[in-house]
């Protein structure tokens, strides 16, 4: 090979970011550690909106698929009509969500990464709901600083891998290195700790009900009017009343409330969550003792809908 052909294949390599984390012999994906598993994403998503999508994906495909031939061949070896059959496969197989695009976990799922790690990415059974989530938020914002600061971050996780794993052997350098692993992936503001959005994000619940078009649009009757019923409102109140005793309260009212705050706001701390609750209960004639009940909840949930109470229609 001539001096030419070397610098040809020198540049080729280093324009295919896949290659580094090949075996140069196997051509296998090597374990990733969870640095190299975030320089892959910093990479590919080059907008840093949390997906890879687009060209971004085309252009991760081309080069995954490119960095396991044992020539040294470029991305241009895959052509558009090869490119198209092998994204609907790959989106098959890892767009667990089907939205199009992949986000951080589907791609935790495709490439070879340190057991530990992987761990924290599979949420194999998200939360029911956001009061399991303000539970763990009250349990780990162990300063009521209303973040959960790094050190905070780093005892969630390791309890997270105590439970997942039911042993306790990761090292403390280890735990540092997810720690600040996870604040590069989900801490958007980059401001060194997880405000609760971010943290919704890492810790995510299996579905927020108040998302569902009812709420936003309400039924559509036989006059073609929306029409909220009163199962849709007894549903929520038993989602929320989580003990039974009747009335939404503690954690329970501020699961409530974040769900509701999530329809109107992307992104969200502690602080936006309270001056929220002032202003939707003052509105219901809020219970002095922290709860909100039936009424008051059907009163916020039409209001959602835009749908008078039931007297008025």
């Amino acid at each position: 090979m001539d001096a030419q052909q070397q610098q040809k294949v020198h540049i080729e390599k280093a324009q295919n970011f896949m290659r580094q984390y090949r075996d140069p012999e196997s051509r296998e994906l090597k374990k990733l550690s969870a640095n190299q598993f975030m320089d892959v994403w910093s990479h590919y998503d080059g907008d840093g909106n949390g997906y890879i999508e687009g060209t971004e994906l085309d252009g991760f495909l081309k080069e995954f698929v490119s960095s396991a031939n044992t020539s040294d061949l470029g991305p241009e070896s895959l052509t558009d009509e090869m490119l198209v059959e092998l994204k609907a496969c790959f989106m098959e197989a890892y767009d667990d969500n089907q939205d199009g695009k992949i986000d951080i976990r589907e791609l935790a799922q495709l490439l070879p990464m340190e057991e530990n790690f992987l761990l924290l990415f599979r949420f194999d059974n998200p939360l029911e709901s956001s009061v399991e989530f303000m539970k763990i938020w009250r349990e780990y914002d162990s300063d009521n600083s209303g973040y959960i600061e790094a050190d905070e971050l780093k005892n969630f996780l390791r309890d997270l891998l105590k439970e997942a794993k039911k042993i306790n052997d990761v090292s403390e350098d280890k735990l540092i290195e997810y720690t600040d692993t996870m604040l590069r992936v989900f801490d958007a503001n980059k401001d060194g700790r997880l405000q609760l959005s971010e943290m919704a994000k890492l810790l995510p619940v299996k579905e927020n009900f108040l998302c569902r078009q009812v709420f936003k649009e309400g039924r559509i009757d036989e006059e073609g009017a929306a029409k909220l019923t009163k199962d849709d409102i007894e549903k929520v109140f038993s989602l929320y009343d989580r003990d039974n005793n009747g009335s939404i309260e503690n954690e329970e009212l501020r699961g409530f409330l974040k769900d509701l705050l999530e329809l109107v706001k992307k992104d969200y701390d502690a602080q936006d969550l309270n001056e929220f609750e002032e202003t939707i209960l003052r509105g219901v004639g809020y219970d002095k003792e922290g709860k909100i009940s039936r009424k008051e909840l059907t009163m916020i949930l039409l209001a959602l809908a835009k749908q008078p109470p039931e007297d008025e229609q």
